[in-house]
């Protein structure tokens, strides 16, 4: 009989052939997939299993090394002997009290727990049906084979032929594909890279279970088993598709969008994907999907697993440690990353989903907004209030009530009248204007009134009901068509309309919200369909139970594919549709702001973190999500500083707008009839504050800025959780109220109320007060530090140099003025840093060449400067000055290119000259002795 067993992670290979357990074995210059040395075993299994093991062989190419373990009788408990952590859910509908009969007609064990939202009750035997793995040969990436299995399962439709692709890609990246061989099924259509030679020394083996099918995936040299698909049987039916894995710990993180904690607990999670417009709220599926993980192995390294796949899905942590996949159609299509550190994992994600795209320099500066300004006028009033108390500012936004009846391409003539004016007073101060654009458009008012729905009907761009009419919800405006982003069609009407409205108020970015796409009505206005896109056999646990509620039906027609299947990539499809129009239109870098996202959404948006409250806890809640997006490819991310809905309290809006400073998005929004919380409506104090907290931001742009560049080359996170630097200290590894900008910068914020104090964990080494360069020597522990209401905590790392700007009011004048970079010194004495500068909008500055780049670095007491590459906009900046934290002696002597010039030593070891004048275009060196 077949059975599902956990592996034990030390073991390298499947049970050889005596039917005992081999010991360890070193699989160093082992292909993967090659056959172990043969071991002397002992008896002890209870099932007859094959491990398939590819090598050269007379029969097709390929021979098979099979194991036969003659074990014991099973005992007539062998529903008992399952491991309560090990019970995987035979039976997840949600909507059915399962009884043992109802269990018991899915061949399934039925054993009460006495531990509420502990482990299921109906749960998979031992010698549950599932594939065989009929055949297996050598491909010139990998291997193919065939899986077959010949009892159904409980689901309608099985697919009892599957093919198996696994393609060893490159040495950390590995591709397994399950499909159906004799009918098409969807796949997403994401640009995904094609290799073209199989790895040659993968970080990475692999073993393959004959009966019933599984796979292991192993970390090389160590024996680790980072995937095990051998613990539970393999389902893969029309609509509904199950595969589960053991995990090699619990350190688990990703899997989006979703408002949880950035560690997660395998607890009996259920972690829903299905894009849904709803405040963020624990528990919930939100507006974004990413079905990708990064795991922490004990030994410190890391890997990560990404599921290709954008129908509606489930994912279930439990304490084994595993997980269970489940989707509801499409094909299985997995890529897993060896890292082996957490950077490097993100990174490999990324170079099959796209890096991000570079955003223009004054997206990363302040950005305010509200719902409710009420007339264009009153927009304008704020941003001289701003201008007036000299608090940076780079660009203002409006909300939907701009509109003329919430319609898009119009502007409410009595209220926003003036809007164009204000628009070029905003250009004139150097500052920018990004306005919303919902999806959905209007389809009640008379024919020639409207040309967006006019002009969209003629195409036929709109999403199609079953019976091929233009499917009509309701969104703000009323009744409304929805267009279809998968057709050509849609992206040329909306460039069309997107510049005729330019014309008329010259935008400079573009928000788009309610992409989901949002629906006050479940489904349409005529309902959804009763058939199996509607309705489908199984239904993840989504918010509502229903995969139409509000939303459009499952059962839309699409240009490309159903709306069951292209559901979660609207958001996207409309991103990516919006960022070519904005090229086409300004001819610079696009800023998009997205509510919905999915991988590869990066590439042409960024992302807001959606309608939070003005409560603490919201404020903590963002942090998690920041580092989340990072892992997911959006490094432009925020929250809506101070809180969305509700009225906020001075209190919590300065401390909300002090780590706002720090968001890589940084934007302060909120809804209508609640209480202003622009900075300019606080007390002097807490107005101070804000302005303290944000001038830091701007003064730290230009490090902020190389940041987002090295995120566009190869994928870095912006902000960055504090593991990702210090993977071999356990202590960092469940840390998210604190964050990293980059590799050097660490962040503490307050994250209660009335609090003049926050305690920080530092991992070892030297850190230093930002403000002050006072230093810090940490052994790996938490500290207390005095935080009162006008500061927020920001360290350096020992042996980063930051490159710094004198701030000023708009990203624009901050850009000119000269550099202040800051050297904070290792314990050796060392530091090394750098900086990318380019003229912040023109379209790809990097690929074109079209830009600077210089290197600093600190040795034996000497600083040095060295362009790699520069262009024009480098002659313009220069370095004004230079502060050395850490310096341990008083110099005598200072020298830049040789030429003694001024200093300023402090007892805190802090070094300091200033007036240098030294040009930025050109190499330098400064010498201390």
């Amino acid at each position: 009989m077949k059975s599902y067993r956990k592996l034990p992670t030390h073991v390298t290979h499947a049970p050889g052939p005596y039917g005992e357990e081999e010991e360890e074995e070193e699989d160093e210059g082992n292909e993967p997939g090659s056959p172990p040395a043969k071991k002397t075993l002992s008896p002890r299994w209870q099932w007859l299993g094959v491990a398939v093991i590819m090598g050269a062989g007379l029969l097709g190419g390929t021979f098979w090394a099979i194991s036969v373990r003659r074990l014991p009788v099973e005992p007539p408990g062998k529903c008992i002997s399952v491991p309560e952590s090990q019970r995987f859910d035979c039976y997840p509908e949600r909507d059915t009290v399962v009884t043992p009969e109802l269990c018991q007609t899915r061949g399934c064990c039925f054993l009460q727990s006495s531990s509420r939202g502990g482990p299921p009750w109906c749960f998979y035997p031992p010698d549950f049906p599932s594939y065989t793995l009929k055949t297996l040969n050598r491909t010139e990436l990998g291997f193919l084979g065939v899986l077959m299995r010949t009892v159904k399962t409980y689901y309608p439709h099985d697919v009892l032929e599957l093919q198996l692709q696994v393609d060893l890609e490159t040495d950390t990246r590995l591709h397994i594909k399950l499909t159906d061989p004799n009918n098409s099924r969807y796949e997403v259509p994401l640009e995904v890279p094609s290799a073209t030679k199989k790895a040659e020394n993968p970080l990475y083996s692999l073993d393959f279970s004959r009966d019933p099918f599984g796979i292991l995936v192993k970390r090389r040299g160590s024996g680790v088993v980072l995937l095990n698909t051998t613990v539970a049987p393999l389902i893969f039916a029309d609509q509904f598709l199950q595969i589960s894995a053991l995990l090699p710990s619990a350190f688990l993180y990703g899997l989006g969008e979703h408002r949880r904690g950035f560690l997660h607990h395998l607890d009996w999670t259920t972690l829903s994907f299905w894009a849904r417009d709803v405040p963020p709220t624990e528990s919930y599926n939100l507006y974004g999907v990413h079905p990708f993980y990064l795991s922490m192995e004990e030994a410190g390294t890391a890997h990560g697993v990404f599921l290709l796949n954008s129908n509606a899905m489930e994912v279930v942590l439990q304490p084994a440690p595993a997980l269970t996949w489940r989707t509801v159609g499409g094909i299985l299509d997995f890529y897993i990353f060896l890292g082996p550190d957490p950077s490097s994992v993100v990174q490999q994600y990324q170079q099959v989903i796209g890096f991000p795209t570079m955003p223009p320099f004054w997206g990363l500066g302040f950005h305010l907004c509200r719902w409710g300004y009420g007339s264009s006028n009153q927009t304008w009033q704020t941003v001289k209030n701003m201008r007036n108390y000299l608090i940076p500012q780079d660009a203002q936004w409006n909300d939907i009530d701009y509109m003329e009846g919430s319609r898009d391409f119009t502007v409410d003539p009595e209220h926003f009248g003036t809007l164009p004016q204000l628009v070029m007073d905003l250009h004139k101060h150097g500052q920018y204007y990004v306005l919303i654009l919902d999806p959905a458009i209007s389809s009640s008012q008379a024919t020639g009134t409207y040309a967006p729905y006019d002009e969209g009907l003629k195409k036929g761009i709109f999403i199609n009901n079953t019976q091929g009419q233009p499917l009509i919800g309701q969104v703000w405006p009323g009744l409304t068509a929805f267009p279809d982003f998968s057709n050509p069609e849609t992206h040329q009407w909306w460039l069309q309309n997107l510049n005729v409205f330019h014309a008329r108020v010259p935008f400079d970015g573009l928000w788009i919200d309610m992409n989901e796409p949002s629906n006050f009505k479940d489904g349409s206005v005529d309902g959804c369909t009763s058939g199996e896109l509607d309705n489908p056999p199984y239904t993840p646990a989504v918010v509502e139970g229903s995969l139409f509620a509000k939303t459009i039906c499952a059962s839309a027609k699409q240009s490309l594919s159903s709306h069951y299947n292209l559901h979660n990539l609207y958001g996207l499809m409309e991103a990516k549709a919006t960022a070519s129009a904005l090229i086409a239109i300004r001819g610079k870098r696009p800023f998009i702001i997205s509510r919905s996202t999915f991988p590869s959404q990066g590439r042409y948006s960024g992302h807001w973190l959606g309608d939070n409250r003005s409560e603490w806890k919201d404020m903590y809640w963002s942090i998690p999500g920041l580092l989340n997006f990072n892992l997911f490819g959006i490094p432009l991310v925020g929250a809506d500083i101070c809180g969305f809905s509700g009225s906020t309290t001075e209190e919590l809006c300065t401390r909300w707008m002090q780590l706002g400073a720090f968001y890589p998005f940084a934007r302060n929004h909120n809804t209508k009839d609640v209480k202003a919380q622009d900075p300019v409506v606080f007390s002097p104090p807490a107005r101070t504050a804000m302005k303290e907290a944000l001038m830091t931001r701007y003064a730290l742009l230009p490090y902020l800025y190389t940041l987002f560049h090295h995120a566009h080359r190869r994928g870095d996170t912006v902000a960055r959780p504090l593991f990702f630097e210090f993977p071999q200290d356990r202590n960092t590894y469940a840390l998210d109220q604190q964050f990293l900008w980059g590799r050097n910068l660490l962040v503490t914020p307050v994250l209660e109320p009335s609090a003049d104090a926050v305690i920080g964990y530092f991992p070892s080494g030297v850190w230093y007060d930002y403000y002050t360069g006072s230093s810090l020597q940490s052994q790996g522990e938490k500290v207390k530090l005095a935080a009162p209401l006008n500061h927020i905590n920001v360290h350096i790392r020992e042996g980063a140099v930051l490159p710094t700007q004198k701030p000023d009011t708009t990203s624009w004048m901050s850009g000119g003025n000269p550099l202040l970079l800051v050297a904070a010194l290792s314990q050796e004495g060392m530091a090394v840093g750098d900086l990318f500068w380019d003229d912040g909008q023109s379209l790809d500055t990097l690929e074109r060449g079209n830009y600077s780049y210089v290197v600093f670095n600190v040795s034996q007491n000497v600083f040095t400067s060295s362009v790699l590459h520069y262009n024009l906009e480098a002659i313009y900046i220069t370095v004004d000055g230079l502060t050395v934290y850490g310096v341990q002696k008083q110099p005598q002597v200072v020298t830049a290119n040789g030429q003694e010039i001024p200093f300023s030593y402090l007892e805190s070891q802090v070094l300091s000259m200033s007036g240098l004048n030294l040009n930025l275009s050109r190499s330098f060196s400064i010498k201390w002795i």
